[in-house]
């Protein structure tokens, strides 16, 4: 037994309810539960013996001694693919998702931004869209110190977006160097966007024209390489991190969610990740080390493109948490989201 189509209707109703038990507890479930849930009048002792062929197969494992069971990523791959019946969004959450994906002015960055919010909060889960690079215009940028090797940007562009990134700052930097840093780039860049900023500060250093020493112009030329991405198009945002902590029961799934925050801080390959689902049509579904980003976190990623008003796909929205998520949902909450955000975007 190795695949879906090996599986008769009683396995595939037990390893179903499995599935969907442990998405709602995240405990390991046993032979006399599973009897209690199904209504096909199946003894334990048979649910224990097509649980033992279930494990066999790779698509569950019995965690230390415990005498239940869980599905493996292989198992939630099956699940998914072939056993998930997908549910559809109750009229609240359908209201709560168009509400915050309506342009009433807005630009496309303060769109995406509001209903990746929006997205994490009603999936209690991380929200992440990658959208087109913003040519906004600078209304302030600001540099503050961390600690001593490392600063804060915070960027204020004139479409109301606030971004932050961290960089690392050269040793030996003095306080002073970053008051610096930030009034001189505010005299000059207010009102050009980070492509011309860029193009501007590293005009000045080649032409000799700046006034910074050399410490505070290395501060500045990072500070703008990292906001204007090296010559990316897209950018990437990532909202609602801490919903991840609201529902960890044990320290393995701490541990899981401490090493998604890290994959989440490796915004290169999550920007890979991203735009290879953006080449698809549809809903995404990425389980565990189905992608190495993933790899040790067991985590799982649940995105969907969506297009401008000629259909070009110019971005995808999504979330991500741990495996344990209540797929069905979910993923109906992805593909509603993103085909709202395709329906304003074409029609503003």
């Amino acid at each position: 037994m190795t695949n879906l189509e090996e599986l008769d209707k009683r396995s595939r109703e037990v390893f179903r309810h499995l599935v969907e038990a442990y998405v709602e507890t995240g405990e390991p479930i046993g032979s006399k539960n599973l009897s209690n849930r199904l209504e096909m009048g199946i003894s334990s002792a048979t649910i224990r013996n097509i649980m033992a062929d279930l494990e066999s197969a790779g698509f569950l494992y019995a965690p230390h001694t415990s005498a239940g069971r869980l599905p493996t990523e292989a198992g939630l791959r099956l699940f998914v693919h072939g056993l998930l019946e997908i549910g559809a969004l109750s009229p609240q959450e359908e209201q709560e998702l168009t509400k915050h994906c309506k342009a009433q002015g807005k630009s496309l960055a303060l769109l995406l931004e509001d209903a990746t919010k929006a997205l994490s909060g009603l999936s209690r889960c991380a929200g992440i869209v990658i959208a087109p690079k913003s040519e906004a215009r600078l209304k302030h940028i600001e540099f503050v110190s961390l600690n001593a090797e490392r600063v804060l940007v915070v960027l204020i562009t004139d479409d109301g977006l606030i971004e932050n990134r961290v960089i690392e700052t050269p040793p030996g930097l003095p306080p002073s160097s970053l008051v610096e840093a930030s009034n001189y780039l505010n005299s000059r860049l207010v009102g050009k966007t980070l492509t011309e900023a860029k193009a501007q500060i590293l005009g000045e250093r080649d032409e000799n024209k700046s006034q910074l020493d050399l410490l505070t112009t290395k501060v500045v030329e990072e500070g703008l390489a990292i906001w204007a991405g090296e010559g990316a198009s897209t950018s990437l945002i990532v909202r609602g991190q801490s919903h991840l902590l609201q529902d960890v029961r044990h320290m393995e799934e701490f541990n899981h969610i401490r090493s998604l925050f890290e994959a989440l801080d490796t915004q290169d390959e999550l920007l890979k990740l991203l735009d290879a689902s953006m080449a698809a049509e549809g809903v995404q579904i990425f389980i565990g080390s189905e992608n190495s980003l993933f790899k040790l976190s067991g985590c799982s990623l649940i995105i969907s493109p969506y297009s401008k008003e000629n259909g070009k796909v110019i971005g995808a929205i999504g979330v991500v948490g741990p495996s344990r998520l209540n797929y069905s949902r979910i993923i109906s909450m992805v593909d509603y989201t993103a085909k709202l955000i395709s329906r304003t975007i074409g029609n503003a």
